[in-house]
């Protein structure tokens, strides 16, 4: 495999361009040795497994997707009808409007940009941004409050709704807690160093906890360096641009985060999109990308960069892995691992989709991850070999521009990473990544019995609910809502406009009792809504799961 440290800008032109000529006389045509195995729901299984790799993508019936497309298109006709009233002043515009002494100007507010938002979104805005007012861990305090415009505007109650259990949140392993014990450090922290640090990384703003933390880091992935930084959406946006540039080809999950995407545009690199999971829509690309190269001058890519996630945050799939770094190897191309929703959530200690598989942290280039999720805190890291870290300390604009991570958010890091490798004398960060498997494994196994489709791993504990109708996203959130359940709905444009979903997060802060209380009220609520779409749901009878993981074959 070619030198991760490569991977910096700059490294690679005439290392690729000969391993692509090498690659080329060995005859490009030859299969990689990943073949068709057991098939879920139309997702293949590779040879480089041990065990079945279970993902579920159930279509729904086909009476499902026409009535959501004609929901869709009432609401739509409705939302011409209205503003065609606004228009005339037949009925009151609450939306911001252009003056009148600019009204030759080009529009600063699109109208038709924004139709869905104000005719369709609006209808059921009362389900996003509740404020809550508590710590989010399995339960928590939600303020009440009230629209008397249809949802234009909010007013507060006054009121709190107690101990709404919480489904939503990415508490993975519950250290999202306020114990007065279990933050005695960060209270330590808080008193020594204060709450800011005022200054970015490359002038004053890195101190001893930085350094502790990244050294934790490195160890904890089991790489030769890190570096950590305290916001997880530009780790992504603001490094990717550092590694790649013009001349560099990026092959991207058509499912990635925004951050991810966002990253890659700026790079200035060309982009390319393979379908979601797709091994053979991979190799394709990268078969062409050897071939042709770069488009008109048809010279070799300077470098070739694989985007991908551990686990997908809306579909609750699970990268495959094995698939992916052979056909990286055998292309030699470079793979950057987004693990922001499995690190801590997958793997035996909680080590992410690297641990998963059974693989080496060599496997993977750039190893990206986030501590806004499993670790309660926030920011994120890059790590790898030391080569590439050292580079993006001097070139990543998170380094360079942005402020450095607060000192009590490093030490809330450390000591949830602590816990995990049982360096604080318990095995209470291992009973937690158990926890939360058994969680995930029996609300997954309970919705499917149930008769509703799901999607995802078996070992996700992302959890997306299909409500698909237009019209059940509002009605599902807000029953729930009266059942004290908070939930995530999500629809258009955040998902495609036919797979409206509640999305459920599991955690290992959550009880058994918990767990039955939410799957009680679905279980009622998918009947009066009729959701329960599936025509595969499972048997009653319990089945019983190995705790093993899956692992490469040797």
């Amino acid at each position: 495999m070619a030198n991760p440290s490569a991977v910096c800008n700059g490294h690679l032109h005439h290392h690729h361009h000969q391993k692509q000529n090498n690659l080329l006389k060995s005859g490009i045509s030859k299969k990689n040795g990943i073949t068709k195995g057991m098939k879920k729901n139309g997702v293949s299984n590779g040879t480089v497994y041990k065990k079945t790799f279970i993902e579920h993508f159930e279509q729904a019936p086909m009476y499902v997707a026409v009535f959501t497309v004609v929901g869709f298109a009432v609401g739509t006709i409705f939302g011409y009808l209205r503003d065609f009233m606004r228009a005339w002043g037949l009925e009151k515009r609450h939306i911001a409007a252009e003056r009148e002494q600019q009204k030759d100007f080009v529009p600063l507010y699109q109208d038709f940009e924004n139709f869905y938002t104000r005719n369709l979104y609006l209808r059921i805005r009362d389900n996003w941004n509740r404020p809550i007012c508590s710590v989010p861990g399995p339960q928590f305090d939600l303020m009440e409050r009230v629209t008397d415009d249809y949802n234009w505007t909010f007013r507060f109650t006054g009121r709190t709704i107690k101990n709404v259990i919480n489904m939503g949140s990415y508490n993975y392993l519950g250290f999202a807690e306020t114990d007065v014990n279990a933050l005695k450090t960060v209270t330590i922290e808080l008193e020594k160093y204060g709450t800011g640090v005022c200054s970015t990384r490359q002038e004053m703003g890195t101190l001893d906890k930085h350094v502790e933390l990244e050294k934790l880091v490195a160890t904890f992935l089991g790489v030769e360096d890190a570096m950590v930084f305290g916001m997880g959406f530009a780790t992504n946006s603001m490094n990717i641009p550092a590694l790649v540039g013009k001349g560099c080809l990026i092959l991207s999950d058509e499912l990635n985060h925004t951050s991810l995407v966002l990253g890659a545009r700026l790079s200035g690199a060309t982009i390319r999109i393979f379908k979601h999971n797709n091994m053979q829509s991979l190799e394709k690309l990268l078969r062409d990308a050897i071939i042709y190269g770069q488009p008109r001058t048809h010279r070799a890519w300077r470098k070739i960069i694989i985007l991908v996630e551990g686990i997908y945050s809306m579909e609750g799939s699970i990268v495959r892995l094995p698939e992916i770094v052979s056909l990286k190897n055998k292309y030699k191309a470079y793979l950057y691992l987004d693990e922001a929703h499995s690190i801590g959530a997958v793997g035996a200690t909680g080590r992410g989709v690297v641990e998963y598989f059974g693989m080496s942290p060599d496997d993977v280039d750039v190893l990206m991850g986030t501590f806004t999720k499993s670790f309660g805190a926030a920011g994120g890291y890059i790590a790898g070999k030391k080569g590439l870290v050292d580079f993006l300390r001097t070139h990543s604009h998170s380094a360079v521009y942005a402020t450095s991570m607060c000192p009590p958010v490093a030490e809330q890091i450390i000591r949830a990473m602590k816990c995990l490798m049982g360096l604080d004398g318990t095995t209470q960060g291992l009973q937690r990544v158990r926890q939360l498997e058994k969680n995930t494994r029996y609300f997954r196994r309970k919705l499917h019995e149930m008769g509703f489709i799901i999607y995802g791993n078996d070992d996700s504990p992302v959890v997306p609910l299909l409500l698909y109708m237009p019209g059940k996203i509002g009605a599902f959130a807000r029953r729930m809502l009266e059942k004290n359940i908070g939930v995530v709905v999500v629809g258009f444009p955040a998902t495609p406009i036919t797979e409206s979903r509640a999305r459920f997060c599991v955690s290992a802060a959550h009880t058994r009792e918990m767990l039955d209380t939410v799957l009680n009220a679905l279980d009622e609520l998918g009947d009066f809504l009729h959701l329960k779409y599936s025509r595969y749901s499972k048997s009653a009878h319990p089945e019983l799961y190995e705790e093993s993981r899956l692992e490469l074959e040797d």
